[in-house]
């Protein structure tokens, strides 16, 4: 590494920088095994059909991995068990005997030879042991001594990685005067469209990603009525008429912010977040609100409303979980709502008694519940999850509110989620611990069969890398497909690299496209049944399609490498598809090649010959700081093919070049046409700010776009505005 590089000015840069030189420097060669760390003391407790998943920290040479010589599985007794071995580029698997690991044989050892290579010929130097007991179902938590238990182990990993940190920082002054001598003079089946498209009906529904399961968003509307949460109120507006059109309820919260709606005929689920100091008083340890950083009682809360009477909302049920709302999905008269609880276990060491169970609270009508904790027999953990927190899964029937939600939690929480009408998947990144500190980042998946008020854990998965969003997991005729970047682009000297794979029904790896643009990662996925487009960037933008019709044979058809990147993919029809993104520039200074973005664009990408995808038609919108909502949420578009909309929140900003600032050109909702031949057509511009105006006012920042019969409604914080479709 060059030495000015290692003098940048920026005190944090710098970190960076030296960090990436004492790892280069020592080039480590280390193994990970996905959702354990090598801690050989530890014996691992594990599901019996564990797969697992070996990822290396630099590119191995797969000719010195000796089959079962090298990686296997000993019982008790000693003996080899019959387990099978995969190699790939990317990662090795060892997939357990037929019919998974016997409980009563444990504990098993999973051996890894210590002279597996990487390719500078480099060993792991020693054999690596994985002690393990295998269980046949995901265990339940008995009481709070076995849940502490977990919680004091999570505890003493932590403190060794921080011994472990410690030491390795001492090492820098060293390592970093060396390094300055030595350089003296020397970076699924559905189509994705809109059920209001798909159905044809007078009004648009939101953007989501599978047809059945709806999403939750900020604005819903059933054509008549537009509903809407923004800055603590709940805003529900009669619509139709246009020249009528007046808000007929408007609820105020103290104590609650709501940001996510459901609309379900005359029901209306409102998500939000809820705090309460004064409830720390009730709880069993109330001490720890006096010994945390930030003593705030933080929860997820939603009421269900009859709306019946549209004037006077009805609050039917109320259930709150304490922690961070995650996601939610909605399938028929069912809503799914997900959250996730951080545990404070580092109290375990003066008070190894502290109940550190998450709480929460169902009741009916408009009274505040008290909280309890969630009873042990419905706590469940991941055996082999390196997570430290509580993942809720509370289900709700619409058709009887009256009935107790189904709640059940699980130690071990992930940040994204994907749903289909009979799956829900979850994706916990692991960030394993292997000498030097060394990236093993991996992700496991875990699958729940959903019906009714049912979830229940089926299967999980492993694979290398770290997922994207929700548009990086589908699932397809059983299987399940999901895309990864493995690395940071930042590493020189082991290059990030992506990868595709499927999933079968068990959650086993039945295949893969591996190690795509080097160097590059992942900015936006599309499954379109059995196609695949993944866009990669860092200083162009490769568009991949894959052929995925064989699960067992996916293959890369088409690349198609241009300026700029897509943020969101969103299908046109079975030939073409629209890139949301950034249009790009290079741009060369004393520290190298730098990327900056260059406005907002929107591609038409024609894929009816997928060994030769096209740019067809692109429109770039604004200067260097322009950006829009939908660069990261799918939820602010509105598209419908028929009436020949592609509508998005939008703020603009034009350039000056003299001095290099920006001035608000516009803010508001653009509509643009699509014509395969002609390309995009600007519509119309509908914005809510004052004339002349040099800032936006958040007040009036239109957040979403959405039809009913003849006109567009934009709304913002402060109104909604009904505009005539003309075109």
């Amino acid at each position: 590494m060059k030495k000015k590089v290692i003098i940048f000015s920026s005190i944090i840069v710098s970190l960076a920088v030296i960090f990436t030189y004492i790892y280069q420097s020592r080039e480590p060669f280390a193994v990970n095994g996905t959702g354990n760390s090598f801690y050989e003391k530890d014996t691992k407790t594990v599901l019996s059909d564990k797969k697992w998943l070996l990822t290396f920290t630099k590119e191995f040479k797969q000719e010195s991995i000796k089959g079962n010589e090298s990686i296997y599985v000993t019982d008790k007794d000693g003996k080899k068990v019959d387990t099978v071995l995969e190699i790939t580029e990317a990662f090795v698997a060892l997939s357990p005997p037929e019919g998974g690991y016997d409980p009563s044989k444990g504990p098993y050892e999973l051996h890894i030879s210590g002279e597996i290579e990487s390719v500078d010929g480099k060993t792991l130097g020693e054999q690596k042991k994985i002690k393990f007991m295998a269980i046949e179902e995901l265990p339940t938590v008995a009481s709070k001594k076995e849940l502490n238990k977990l919680f004091t182990a999570q505890l003493e990993r932590m403190e060794t990685a921080q011994k472990s940190i410690g030491s390795f920082f001492e090492s820098i002054k060293e390592s970093t005067a060396s390094s300055e001598d030595s350089n003296s003079g020397a970076p699924n089946a559905d189509t994705g469209a809109s059920e209001a498209e798909s159905s044809g009906g007078g009004h648009s529904d939101t953007n989501i990603q599978v047809q059945g399961v709806d999403e939750a968003d900020i604005v819903k509307t059933d054509g008549s009525f537009i509903y809407q949460a923004t800055d603590q109120k709940l805003k529900i507006t009669k619509a139709e008429p246009v020249e009528k059109m007046q808000v007929v309820s408007e609820l105020k919260y103290t104590d609650f912010s709501p940001y996510q709606l459901f609309l379900d005929g005359d029901q209306l689920v409102v998500i939000g977040t809820f705090w309460d100091e004064k409830m720390y008083a009730g709880s069993s340890d109330s001490k720890v609100a006096g010994e945390m950083i930030m003593p705030m009682y933080d929860s997820t809360k939603a009421i269900i409303y009859d709306i019946s009477d549209r004037s006077n909302p009805v609050v039917q049920k109320t259930i709150t979980l304490e922690g961070n709302y995650v996601s939610s999905r909605k399938i028929d008269n069912h809503v799914y709502l997900i959250t996730n609880k951080y545990a404070d276990y580092w109290i375990l060491r003066e008070r190894p008694e502290a109940d550190l169970r998450p709480r929460f609270s169902d009741t009916q009508g408009e009274e505040e519940g008290e909280m309890e904790e969630v009873p042990y027999k419905d706590i469940r953990y991941f055996p082999d999850s390196t997570e430290d927190n509580f993942m809720t899964i509370a289900t709700l029937d619409l058709n009887q509110p009256q009935e107790d939600a189904s709640i059940t939690t699980y130690v071990g929480s992930g940040d994204q989620i994907y749903m289909s009408k009979e799956n829900l998947y979850v994706a916990v990144p692991n960030y394993g611990y292997a000498p030097n500190w060394a990236n093993t980042e991996s992700t496991e998946v875990y699958k729940f069969a959903v019906d009714g008020m049912n979830v229940e854990f089926r299967a999980n998965g492993a694979i290398p890398g770290h997922l994207l969003n929700q548009f990086s997991m589908d699932e397809y005729k059983g299987h399940f497909r999901v895309a990864a970047t493995k690395g940071q682009t930042w590493d020189e000297n082991s290059p990030s690299s992506n990868h595709l794979f499927i999933l079968d029904e068990g959650m086993n790896v039945v295949s893969s496209v591996e190690d795509l643009a080097r160097g590059e990662r992942i900015y936006s996925v599309r499954f379109m049944q059995d196609k695949a487009y993944v866009v990669t960037f860092k200083e162009v933008d490769p568009l991949f399609v894959f052929d995925l019709s064989n699960p067992n044979d996916p293959k890369v058809l088409g690349e198609l490498k241009i300026p700029g990147f897509s943020n969101y993919l969103h299908p046109y029809d079975e030939n073409h598809l629209i890139g949301f993104g950034y249009d790009t520039k290079l741009e060369k200074d004393q520290w190298g090649t730098r990327v900056l973005t260059n406005g907002v664009k929107i591609s038409l990408f024609d894929v009816s010959d997928p060994t030769n995808p096209l740019e067809k038609h692109t429109e770039i919108i604004g200067g260097q700081a322009t950006h829009s909502p939908l660069n990261h949420d799918h939820k602010a578009l509105l598209f419908n093919k028929e009436k020949d909309i592609f509508a998005f929140p939008i703020t603009m900003y034009d350039e000056n070049n003299k001095d290099h600032s920006y001035r608000l050109a516009f803010e508001g909702a653009l509509v643009y046409g699509i014509d395969t031949e002609k390309g995009f057509t600007l519509h119309t511009k509908i914005t809510h700010q004052p004339e002349n105006t040099m800032y936006e006012d958040w007040e009036n920042m239109v957040q979403r776009i959405l039809y009913i019969d003849k006109h567009l409604y934009t709304v913002t914080p402060k109104g909604i505005k009904a505009t005539e479709i003309t075109w």
